[in-house]
């Protein structure tokens, strides 16, 4: 239902204030039968008015609320009309001026672009001008530099070379001289050598040899009171052996033992053998390599017969021979050494492998005088720990003495900080000879300086 207008409002608002008069008029009036009556009929009137205008005013409020519709759609649509135009002018409008901006936009950004390439083409344009003038420069100084470079090069090279050059010709002239030299030693080692094998034809002088070599590996070796020259090594026999070294015996008496070694030198046979090998002539070396095999038979049979006699020997003794070219020759006569060992009790030996024996021999005496004498090392070892402790005291005063020194130092560095500080004021004097330094009073060397520390 639609609302009510204004008018009839106003005439339900008329109608209600007729109705209240009435009352008041009937109630001040005492007849009121008649008032009551009067009052039914004008209800009765105002009541059939009133539906009667209400009605009327209905009507004329339903004409009136559709005429205003209608014109309020009518208003409506002009007032959309007027808006979609007037909405599509500003969009043409604003499409215009958005034309005209992005136009303008356009024209700026391309001004700016343009303005933007020139600007960068000048700048690349001086950079390049700049880059070439600094590589030409560059160019320049390091063409300037190389050449000066090549010039020192040149000159250090010249110097160097005439130097190595010199010290070079220096060296060849000093090798040359020690060619000559030891030309000379050659010759004179030729001449000792043509001495030699003279001496050595002689079975005396070859015995002599023997003895010499053997007796400087003993000595190398051994001290003089583990072995002994000339030694007779079986009591009832009068033959004495070159060498023997002394062996701690086995009994509880302690007797010593001896290792007989005794020095051949069969050279008349070594020399018969070389000159057939020399000669390719296998028949003759075959014949010389027997006689020398049969000579050193007779050479073991010989030291067995003289020198072995157990207990006051070793059960075997040594054949030294003097030359290791000798000592080859021997062991290539197959089984030799195994048949003088078994027959004979005798080892073959040559200047390295009797070295070795000996060295061997040495240590396993330095391990026996080890065992005899190992309460004797604990005694030394006692002494030591006790000298040890002593040591350990001494390092303690060391210490505390070094301690006092570097007290003594961290105050002379904060003395020389102090002076350091004060001299900071003091501009330095040129280099001048003849400029004394002055003194400053000790009694402002001496002052202390309670603030500042060794760190000062």
């Amino acid at each position: 239902m639609p609302p009510l207008p204004l008018e009839t409002w106003l005439l339900l608002a008329l109608a209600a204030l007729n109705v209240l008069v009435l009352l008041v008029l009937v109630l001040r009036r005492p007849d009121h039968g008649a008032l009551a009556e009067l009052v039914r009929d004008t209800a009765a009137r105002g009541e059939r008015g009133l539906r009667q205008d209400i009605a009327d005013s209905a009507r004329a409020g339903r004409q009136e609320s559709a005429q205003a519709l209608a014109g309020f759609q009518q208003t409506l649509l002009a007032q959309a009309a007027e808006a979609t135009r007037t909405q599509n002018a500003q969009i043409d409008a604003f499409a215009q001026q958005l034309a005209l901006l992005q136009k303008t936009l356009g024209d700026t950004l391309h001004q700016q672009l343009q303005s933007l390439s020139e600007s960068n083409a000048r700048r690349l344009a001086e950079v390049r001008a700049t880059l070439e003038t600094q590589l030409a420069q560059l160019q320049a100084g390091n063409a300037a530099k190389l050449d000066e470079m090549r010039r020192t090069v040149d000159e250090k090279l010249q110097a160097t070379l005439e130097t190595r050059l010199g010290e070079s010709f220096r060296q060849v002239a000093e090798r040359l001289e020690q060619v000559y030299k030891g030309l000379g030693e050659m010759q004179t080692l030729a001449q000792g050598v043509g001495d030699l094998k003279h001496l050595l034809t002689n079975v005396k002088t070859r015995g002599m040899f023997g003895e010499a070599q053997l007796a400087a590996l003993l000595e190398q070796v051994f001290s003089p009171e583990q072995f002994a020259a000339q030694v007779m090594t079986r009591p009832d026999s009068r033959n004495a052996v070159d060498f023997a070294i002394r062996l701690p015996g086995r009994g509880e008496d302690g007797t010593q033992v001896w290792l007989p070694i005794d020095a051949k030198f069969p050279n008349e046979d070594y020399e018969r053998l070389l000159d057939a090998q020399q000669r390719a002539d296998a028949p003759a070396a075959e014949l010389a390599a027997r006689a020398l095999e049969a000579r050193i038979r007779l050479e073991a049979r010989g030291i067995a017969d003289k020198y072995v006699e157990p207990p006051y020997t070793t059960d075997f003794a040594i054949l030294f021979l003097p030359t290791e070219g000798l000592y080859a020759e021997v062991l290539r006569r197959p089984g030799l050494l195994e048949a003088l060992q078994r027959e004979h009790r005798i080892t073959i030996a040559g200047p390295t492998t009797l070295l070795a024996m000996l060295n061997a021999l040495q240590m396993g005496f330095r391990t026996l005088a080890l065992e005899k004498r190992s309460s004797e090392v604990w005694q030394v070892l006692g002494a030591v720990k006790t000298e040890f402790l002593k040591f350990g005291g001494v390092l303690a005063d060391v210490k505390r003495q070094t301690q006092t020194v570097l007290n003594t130092l961290d105050k002379a560095q904060t003395r020389s900080n102090v002076l350091q500080r004060r001299l900071r004021t003091v501009e330095a004097l040129p280099d001048t000879p003849g400029v004394a330094l002055p003194q400053p009073p000790s009694a402002a060397l001496d002052e202390p300086e309670h603030e500042d520390g060794p760190d000062a």
